[in-house]
């Protein structure tokens, strides 16, 4: 069967999904994919005259209980239609996906929707490949946000109306935190960086060799409060015995009593390329690769922060056990020569990008 992956591309408003689709397109097209499109269903329903503002409840609900319903089926149409593609390989590009419905209503009416429709969250979620999060322009581009390109954009151009698409922003990270491919693609002053860093990651997802490129590292001291709305995780990595030159790693994630597995290799193509294979597995399997854990290295186990800055993402890890007192900043994504925009709650102690010292991978050596 032709081996078909489907991403969904979302995020807060302006953020340049948009431009994103039509560059997937041709790049992946030239390569030989055939590509489908998805298209965002909440804007289908807008112009056919739902009003997802109304305050009538019966109404809002049926109307988005029929925006999951037929993005499903929609979803579920144009996979049987791949699955007769066999003479290419098919990538599937959502204009948005199941769980940015749960975004812009409360927890409780989204548990009615779903349980009316006979499914979960981490069913939604399980049925991508891979989530890119482009952030809003509203955060950290404020200069290029604009709502002139989206005639169903409802957010006012003022100050008020950046606030309220920040805030969109994360509620919709939020809704997809636990899927384990969520790259969040930042913003930069260079728009086609964006764009790039979108393609890279989509062929990272369909096994293509990608260049290496070192996200940027700083220990740093927490000298601040956190903001709040920060999505806090409970990491365990232990890494498994494996061939020279190949890294195996299994990571539990853990947040809000909820709990994902996931099994990744990673193999040096190059001096610069590599291949990073992920994959989601049940706590069974879990639970029976770690009798194949590597005897010289030590289970690393971390509390995670990751927020948006300004339009750039952070993952701020505070280590436990043997690595306690280890606090180490992560940035994704950002551009060669563009500097990082630290949080004023945040100090930064050493820049140990490309050291290869603190990687996971060595600092679980054992002493």
């Amino acid at each position: 069967m032709n081996d078909i992956k489907k991403i969904v591309l979302t995020g807060g408003p302006c953020a340049g999904k948009t431009t994103a689709l039509v560059r997937i397109i041709e790049h992946f097209s030239n390569l030989g994919y055939k590509v489908f499109t998805i298209p965002e269903v909440p804007t289908l329903f807008t112009q056919a005259g739902m009003n997802y503002l109304t305050k009538n409840k019966g109404f809002f609900y049926e109307g988005e209980k029929a925006t999951l319903e037929i993005q499903l089926a929609l979803e579920d149409k144009f996979m049987r239609m791949a699955q007769e593609c066999t003479e290419q390989p098919c990538l599937i590009v959502c204009d948005r996906g199941t769980m940015d419905i749960s975004a812009y209503m409360s927890s409780e009416i989204w548990a009615d929707i779903t349980r009316a429709v006979g499914t979960t969250s981490p069913e939604l979620r399980n049925r991508y490949d891979a989530i890119l999060h482009l952030v809003s322009a509203a955060d950290g581009a404020e200069q290029y946000y604009t709502t002139a390109n989206n005639a169903q954009r409802n957010e006012p151009m003022t100050e008020e109306g950046l606030r309220i698409a920040r805030s969109l922003d994360k509620k919709v990270i939020r809704a997809w935190n636990g899927h384990p491919h969520l790259r969040v693609i930042n913003n930069h002053d260079d728009f086609e960086a964006k764009m790039r860093r979108v393609l890279k990651e989509i062929s990272s997802v369909l096994g293509l060799p990608q260049p290496i490129e070192e996200e940027r590292k700083y220990i740093v001291e927490v000298t601040g409060q956190l903001p709040d709305d920060c999505i806090e995780s409970d990491i365990t990595q232990t890494y498994l015995q494996g061939e020279p030159g190949t890294e195996i790693r299994l990571r539990k994630r853990a947040w809000d009593g909820k709990y994902v597995y996931v099994h990744t290799t990673k193999n040096q193509q190059s001096a610069t390329e590599e291949m990073v294979v992920e994959r989601q597995i049940n706590n069974s399997l879990y639970e029976m690769m770690l009798r194949l854990a590597d005897p010289t290295r030590k289970t690393i186990r971390k509390h995670r922060h990751s927020f948006i800055w300004q339009g750039q993402f952070f993952e701020v890890d505070t280590y436990q056990d043997q690595l306690e007192g280890l606090i180490i900043l992560e940035t994704k994504g950002i551009a060669q020569g563009e500097p990082v925009k630290f949080p004023p709650f945040l100090k930064a102690i050493k820049d140990i990008t490309g050291d290869k010292e603190y990687y996971n991978f060595n600092l679980a050596k054992k002493k």
